[in-house]
C-alpha cells in the first residue's frame, strides 16, 4: 500500500548556486499539497527531485519507504505547465495517451485493448473522441493539458506532482482539473503535490500548504 513520498533535508546546487537548502517535505497518500513561492524559490527544481528526474545535492527523497534513484521507478509523475513543451508535435492525442500506458506497464496487451485503455483515460479527462487523432498544433492548450493528465494517469502513478499545471489555462478548464485529479485522490488515494503562485488556487485546491521563501 502507497504511504508517503518525502524530501528530507533536501539541497540541491547547480553551477555553484544553491537553489534548495534543507527543505523536508511530505505528501502523503491520498492528500493533496500546495507548494506556494515567488519564482526563483526552487519549487520545479524540488518537483523535479521528488520526482527522480534530478538527484538530490544533499539529502534524500523516499518514495513509500523506499529511496527514490535518479530517473525514479514510475510511482511519481509529473503534469507540467506547459503541455506543448512536455509533447512531441508528432504525436498525436492518441499517441500521448498511449505513452503514459506503456510507461505505467499496460502497453504489452492487443492494439484493440490499447486503444479501449486509451478511450478510458480520455474518457476520464472529458477528452472526445473526436480529438485522439488530433496533433497538438490542431488542439487548444486545454484539451492538450487534459491528454498530458490522461497519460499521467494512465502511467497508474501513486503520486502526482503539478508543477504550475492550470497555469496555462482558463479558468473553467482550471477547475475540470482540479476536479479530475481531485476524483483520483478518492477513488485510488493519489497523492498529490500542487506548485502555484496562485495561492487562491492552492488554497481551495489543497488540505495544506508549505510555502518556499
Amino acid at each position: 500500500m502507497p504511504g508517503e513520498l518525502s524530501a528530507v533535508n533536501v539541497g540541491f546546487s547547480y553551477g555553484g548556486r544553491t537553489v534548495l537548502r534543507n527543505v523536508s517535505l511530505s505528501i502523503g497518500a491520498g492528500s493533496q499539497v500546495g507548494l506556494a513561492g515567488p519564482s526563483g524559490s526552487g519549487k520545479t527544481t524540488l518537483a523535479r527531485v521528488l520526482a527522480g528526474l534530478m538527484p538530490p545535492s544533499t539529502g534524500h527523497v523516499t518514495c513509500n519507504g523506499a529511496t527514490v534513484q535518479a530517473a525514479g521507478d514510475g510511482a511519481v509523475a509529473m503534469l507540467f505547465q506547459s503541455p506543448r513543451r512536455s509533447c512531441s508535435p508528432r504525436m498525436t492525442l492518441r499517441a500521448v495517451i498511449a505513452e503514459g500506458m506503456m510507461g505505467g506497464g499496460r502497453g504489452s496487451g492487443r492494439r484493440r485493448e490499447m486503444d479501449a485503455g486509451v478511450r478510458q483515460f480520455a474518457a476520464r479527462v472529458q477528452l472526445t473522441g473526436d480529438l485522439l487523432d488530433r496533433y497538438p498544433h490542431e488542439v487548444s492548450d486545454g484539451q492538450l493539458q487534459r491528454a498530458c493528465l490522461a497519460r499521467s494517469l494512465a502511467a497508474g502513478p501513486d503520486y502526482l506532482i503539478c508543477d504550475e499545471a492550470t497555469a496555462m489555462l482558463d479558468a473553467a478548464t482550471t477547475a475540470a482539473v482540479v476536479r479530475i485529479i481531485g476524483e483520483e485522490v478518492t477513488a485510488r488515494g493519489l497523492g498529490v503535490l500542487a506548485l502555484s503562485h496562485d495561492r487562491e488556487l492552492l488554497d481551495a485546491w489543497c488540505g495544506s500548504i508549505t510555502h518556499l521563501s
